[in-house]
């Protein structure tokens, strides 16, 4: 199978990984070395692999899962010859994991995204000083249920902790801006009387 470019290769790999109910990530790249132009691109399950040293309780906050287990499964493109489009050189389907079934599915890290209508939510949301998890359970509702969400509880925990780094430092000049245009349109208001 021959692909324009690199890009929509990888783009195909990551389809058939949600389709078949595993994430993906990239690994290696072989390049060119007069030109740096990528050769060879390989694409791992997200389970490729092992955990080079074990993290110590004392360096981390929590204990991380280990969730590498060492799976074959990958995808290699390769550049054909004439330079000018990618094409699959290698395909291993096997995996040494369970995957993960069509009802789970969306809990996959390739089919979370935050939706602008996530974010306009728990922005609307944080200003009724409702946070992040209750946000999500409050959308959960609306949307009928978690395989209808599109986005994990931590996407708006992450969400929540980004706009707060934002507006960290910035928050007294943007409540003088909101006041300013307050009296601006409270003066449209009476000019109109």
């Amino acid at each position: 199978m021959k692909f324009d470019t690199l890009q929509q290769g990888i783009s195909f790999y990551e389809n058939y990984a949600r389709l078949s109910g595993f994430d993906t990530h990239l690994s290696s790249t072989k390049k060119r070395k007069f030109d740096r132009k990528i050769l060879l691109k390989y694409c791992v399950c997200s389970k490729e692999g092992f955990r080079k040293t074990p993290r110590l309780h004392a360096e981390c906050k929590k204990k991380r899962p280990i969730t590498r287990m060492g799976c074959k499964a990958r995808l290699t493109l390769k550049l054909t010859n004439d330079q000018d489009n990618y094409l699959i050189f290698s395909f291993h389907e096997g995996h040494t994991h369970a995957l993960t079934t069509p009802n789970s599915a969306h809990h996959t890290k390739q089919s979370r995204s935050l939706t602008l209508a996530h974010k306009k939510y728990v922005m609307d949301n944080s200003r009724a000083n409702i946070g992040a998890t209750k946000s999500y359970r409050l959308m959960k509702e609306h949307v009928g249920g978690y395989q209808n969400m599109a986005a994990s509880v931590t996407d708006f925990k992450n969400f929540q902790r980004d706009i707060r780094k934002h507006i960290t430092g910035k928050d007294a000049q943007m409540l003088i801006e909101n006041f300013k245009k307050k009296a601006t349109h409270v003066q449209l208001l009476l000019l109109q009387i």
